[in-house]
């Protein structure tokens, strides 16, 4: 159950509270195993820092997640946090069909959270959802504390992907 007057942080996944170093290497190759690559999400080890800060923003705040993964890995991903000990919170997933780049696809779900709720933060990786974000007047933490490969973050934005 969720208490609407609580303002939202919301965390993105892969790069903030999951570390995807382990599988980063099935987008270094042509083409893409993208099939590969979620497949072994389920493994990905925490980010301490990501989860730790989770834990402490769900005393003041109610925890969603925002990530580009598609919806076909939701239940995969709904037992990752819960094994994390993540805060339990709504989830908001890319649509399997879904190739627009990161930085639109939650930006639209940002806005649209904003409508109802306020979005106290986000928490991202990915330095062009987090440049629009603040551009469209979110706060923002910059997830510093993982290596993204630039393979990654060309599948973001160009692939439309995760």
């Amino acid at each position: 159950m969720t208490d609407d007057s609580r303002p939202l942080a919301v965390f993105d996944l892969d790069g903030t509270l999951a570390d995807t170093a382990h599988r980063q290497r099935y987008l270094e190759r042509r083409p893409r195993d993208w099939d590969a690559f979620f497949a072994a999400a389920p493994h990905d080890p925490p980010l301490a820092q990501g989860v730790d800060l989770a834990r402490r923003s769900a005393q003041e705040c109610e925890v969603v997640y925002l990530t580009g993964r598609p919806e076909r890995c939701r239940a995969d991903t709904e037992a990752w946090l819960a094994r994390q000990g993540l805060p339990p919170g709504r989830i908001w997933m890319r649509r399997n069909d879904d190739r627009r780049p990161a930085r639109r696809t939650k930006l639209d779900t940002l806005r649209s959270l904003a409508r109802k709720r306020e979005v106290r933060m986000l928490v991202d990786d990915d330095e062009l959802v987090c440049d629009e974000a603040v551009r469209a007047g979110f706060t923002v933490l910059r997830a510093d504390w993982a290596h993204t490969s630039e393979s990654l973050k060309s599948a973001q934005e160009q692939e439309g992907r995760t």
